[in-house]
């Protein structure tokens, strides 16, 4: 991936993952560019693939069967869902992006594992800090 399109992540992107995470990715590309790799890197079996389509209709309702008032939970015609060659590569892409995306928390939890904050600067949400609920 080019640094061009690794210096910037959506808003929505970022809004999900966590203050010391976002941080990290806001201010650090040398951590979108490990997130990236991450990502990239990940495989996806096609089993895992099948499975979430499979547990998750809701998703991949068709625009006619939404209109119609179609819901999951009442069970749902072939016709009311798109086919899955056409959402595979899609739900292959997400599978991977969250698979990217806990490799990386967990080499920044490694990573901060080690880390001793100076008395007064501990991160709020630090739970091995005595006042760690407050709020700023």
């Amino acid at each position: 991936m080019s640094p061009a399109k690794v210096l910037t992540l959506a808003e929505s992107d970022v809004a999900d993952l966590g203050s010391i995470i976002a941080a990290a990715l806001a201010h650090s590309p040398a951590a979108r560019t490990l997130l990236a790799a991450l990502e990239s890197e990940q495989t996806v079996p096609e089993t895992a693939v099948q499975d979430y389509y499979a547990r998750n209709h809701d998703r991949f309702l068709t625009p006619e069967a939404l209109r119609r008032g179609v819901t999951p939970f009442d069970g749902v015609a072939p016709e009311d869902l798109l086919r899955y060659d056409q959402v595979r590569e899609g739900i292959s892409r997400e599978l991977r992006k969250a698979a990217g995306r806990k490799a990386f928390f967990g080499w920044l939890d490694q990573a901060r594992a080690g880390v001793t904050y100076a008395h007064g600067h501990e991160h709020p949400g630090d739970p091995s800090h005595p006042d760690h609920e407050h709020r700023h």
